[in-house]
């Protein structure tokens, strides 16, 4: 009951912020939703001691929500499966070189440079946060998410191949910065890691090749059995007992879960709607994820928004939160800017592009549940809150903007790109 009470409480809440963003503010929906719920947070802490037990309630059932586990262990797999369904394979192909090194070089890359600089910048501010610690909270920011990206660049207006590029790179550097978080936050709680090139490279092969290989496989098993059928109702259910069955296999065989995910919805996408599907069927599979892709982000950026309850002094932290938002889009302009400079990339990368790429770049709710899951001792608050302020300018400044930049009239034409 307990969980049926938090859920049902967060839908009526999804709900009416839906409703009231559509009916006045008009902004991206999940845009919408997010800034109510801060607002709603912001509103129950000014007015925790004229109405207690109201501040006590959504404080208790946010708390009682493992957002690291409902995000990185539910959530995250269908939204994944809702993007990549969507995805042309054709598009893939032709941004597959700006795609691999942006989702993995450039996760590299940004890891470090945050790190160093957060190290030295919290020095200034008399916060004695060990390197390692640092360069834990670099990886944890330097992902794009998404979730966030594949939900505000559908709405951006953003020319169809650079949007390939973003959303491409955002779906696919999941298995690399899971491993380098992972990695960096077990050398941060002092264990004993094997940091040899061949244990690392073991790491990555089987998070990545081994959550695409389980991925495809799941995709051409759901694809067959869809076309043999042709059913509507049918089809729906293989596929969400590929999201779901496919997470639980990936989790018992320690491969990527979201790697796996995004592959089948590709898979399913490009292969199982395709072909000897009727018409009908595959409106009626989009129509479907589409739902789900819309209920589950409107639920993730309410919670995101009232994440906010629980993070203590918040306050304390704002300035250096603010000096962080420059350091990750540095780091992201670096990531992106070098490899554009060394690796010869078909197409060349003009100054607009690389723009848009970092502007692009939105970071969203994963980071915020990899912060939830450092432990205490390691300064999981000071992080969560930084965390929360790259978030919060992410979605609502980079998101609200970055369809804007590409309909600038200096802006180039960036459909070779």
């Amino acid at each position: 009951m307990e969980l049926y009470y938090s859920f049902s409480v967060l839908i009526v809440l999804a709900a009416i912020f839906s409703y009231l963003n559509e009916r006045f503010l008009k902004l991206p929906s999940t845009i919408g939703i997010m800034l109510m719920a801060m607002l709603v947070s912001i509103a129950l802490v000014i007015t925790g001691n004229i109405f207690p037990n109201l501040f006590a309630g959504f404080s208790g059932l946010i708390a009682n929500l493992d957002f690291t586990e409902i995000l990185m262990g539910a959530m995250l797999n269908f939204l994944l499966f809702a993007g990549a369904i969507h995805i042309r394979l054709k598009d893939l192909k032709e941004q597959r070189a700006p795609i691999i090194v942006f989702s993995t070089v450039s996760v590299i890359i940004s890891t470090v440079i945050v790190g160093f600089i957060s190290y030295y910048i919290l020095q200034f501010f008399h916060l004695n946060v060990p390197l390692i610690q640092c360069l834990v909270f670099g990886a944890l920011i330097s992902p794009t998410d998404p979730i966030a990206v594949l939900g505000i660049l559908k709405k951006a207006g953003v020319r169809k191949s650079l949007e390939t590029k973003v959303a491409g790179e955002s779906l696919f550097n999941d298995g690399v910065s899971v491993v380098v978080f992972v990695v960096l936050l077990e050398l941060a709680k002092g264990e004993d890691v094997d940091l040899s090139f061949g244990s690392v490279s073991w790491l990555l092969a089987k998070e990545v090749l081994g959550g695409f290989g389980m991925g495809i496989l799941l995709g051409f098993i759901g694809s067959r059995a869809m076309q043999r059928i042709d059913s509507a109702n049918v089809s729906a259910l293989i596929t969400l007992a590929i999201v779901m069955g496919g997470y639980l296999i990936a989790q018992a065989m320690h491969i990527s879960g979201p790697l796996t995910m995004v592959a089948a919805g590709l898979v399913i996408g490009n292969y199982g709607k395709a072909t000897r599907i009727s018409v009908t069927t595959r409106d009626y599979l989009d129509k479907f994820w589409e739902l789900i892709d819309e209920i589950l982000n409107a639920i993730l950026f309410l919670i995101i928004g009232l994440e906010l309850l629980l993070i203590p002094d918040i306050t304390k932290y704002w300035l250096v939160g603010l000096i962080s938002i420059v350091v990750v889009l540095f780091a992201r302009f670096i990531s992106i800017w070098i490899p554009t400079l060394i690796i010869p990339f078909k197409t060349k990368f003009d100054r607009q592009t690389i723009t848009i790429l970092v502007w692009g770049g939105l970071r969203g709710g994963v980071s915020v549940a990899l912060a939830l899951s450092i432990e205490k001792d390691l300064n999981k608050d000071l992080f969560l809150a930084i965390t929360y302020f790259i978030v919060i300018f992410s979605i609502l400044v980079q998101g609200l903007t970055v369809g804007k930049l590409t309909q600038s009239k200096n802006t180039p034409k960036l459909s070779e790109v």
